[in-house]
């Protein structure tokens, strides 16, 4: 049997996990060719910020077959993350296959015999030597690298705008005034780093009114609908506010994804980690396996039509019932049953309950204190039961 050759692109723990699951299949596949990190000027493709912290405890975060280090708190500063990937990677033989300081320039289709697609990829290295090879599969990572510039034409007189994307500590904000665009996980998080050096943020979003307890210095207002000739920023509720800097989170969608993974149009092309909203890692782990079976022929994909009618269908449903465009990708409950069905589909073992039950416990904990439940730990008991340890 021709073994299929997979290319992975992506230097985080999305690839990594592609790159391991290719690996322990080697009478399937060929060994994966995994596309590393670059540092030769290229646009920064992390939205790692130095305090960044965890808001998942690693009890829930980690690969469901590679617990993290059982002495580290359950809340992590990000270098122990790196370290357990690279733990995952060493444990896994993954190093080998990874081709360092590369980056992918360009992937195109190319039609084969009997309607079979395969793709062209060309890589260049930090010497700008290119390659061009061919495999028969793609995986790609789609969530965090992902970054839009703002979409309000922000007068540069009102200050610098930034991206979360490329934040990285508070430091240079102290004592200035701040709009943050966007009051989810890394709005809030930001918001709270920057009035701790003194800052004086406003956050503007369109959730519900955040009820809980905010830090002084953060204050919520509405959307932000325009800029206005002197450079302040005009929000929904037809306030006015300067700024020396506009902060903004944005979200993405991308479609048609079968299942949140394939273009229906190239069923060997996929998009690991695009939902959001989710359990990262258990997340990845689940859908790497279903896109693998796809490719050994254990799943049989409906036909391109079959399969573009039921993404229309889905996201149709979820604009009926009041979900914005930008949101489509979201999972958050939905989560669950997804990764279920993806397990029940491909034939391997879904998730076990613990993950959903403490990842809602902690989400509920974030809602009461958001400042304080890091300092919370936890262990699992069971695959059904965890406990708290103080």
């Amino acid at each position: 049997m021709m073994l299929k050759r997979v290319a992975v692109i992506g230097a985080g723990a999305a690839g990594l996990c592609a790159a391991k699951h290719v690996l322990s299949r080697l009478n399937r596949f060929a060994p994966p060719v995994r596309v590393g990190t670059y540092a030769n000027g290229r646009p920064i493709h992390s939205s790692m910020y130095r305090d960044l912290r965890t808001n998942l405890p690693k009890e829930v975060m980690m690969f469901p077959d590679f617990p993290f280090d059982s002495r580290l708190n359950s809340f992590l500063p990000h270098h122990e993350v790196q370290r357990y990937l690279e733990s995952y990677c060493q444990s896994h033989a993954i190093r080998p296959h990874i081709r360092f300081n590369t980056a992918v320039d360009s992937v195109r289709p190319v039609e084969g015999e009997e309607k079979t697609t395969t793709w062209q990829m060309t890589s260049s290295d930090s010497s700008g030597r290119q390659k061009t090879e061919t495999f028969d599969a793609v995986f790609a990572k789609c969530h965090s690298s992902l970054s839009l510039s703002p979409s309000l034409s922000l007068s540069l007189s009102i200050g610098e705008v930034l991206h979360s994307h490329s934040y990285r500590y508070a430091e240079p904000y102290a004592g200035q005034t701040v709009v943050v665009l966007g009051a989810k996980a890394s709005g809030l998080d930001i918001s709270i780093e920057l009035v701790k050096v003194g800052a004086k943020v406003t956050l503007s979003h369109r959730l519900p009114r955040i009820t809980y307890p905010l830090p002084a210095g953060i204050q919520q207002s509405s959307p932000v609908v325009a800029v206005e000739d002197d450079g302040r920023l005009r929000f929904q509720d037809g306030s006015v506010s300067a700024a020396d800097l506009g902060l903004e989170i944005q979200d993405h969608v991308m479609t048609p994804l079968y299942h949140f993974l394939t273009p229906p149009a190239f069923p060997s092309l996929f998009f690991i980690g695009i939902c959001k909203m989710v359990c990262p890692f258990p997340n990845f782990n689940v859908q790497v396996q279903f896109c693998l079976a796809v490719l050994d022929g254990s799943v049989a994909l409906p036909s391109r039509g079959q399969m573009e009618e039921e993404v229309r269908r889905e996201l149709q449903e979820k604009l009926a019932r009041g979900v914005e465009h930008r949101h489509l990708h979201m999972m958050q409950l939905e989560q669950w049953d997804y990764c279920d069905a993806l397990a029940r589909l491909g034939g391997f073992t879904p998730l076990p309950p613990v993950i959903r039950s403490l990842y809602e416990e902690v989400w509920r904990q974030r809602g009461v204190h958001p400042q304080k439940y890091r300092d919370l730990n936890y262990q699992l008991v069971s695959d059904a039961r965890w406990e708290a340890l103080n």
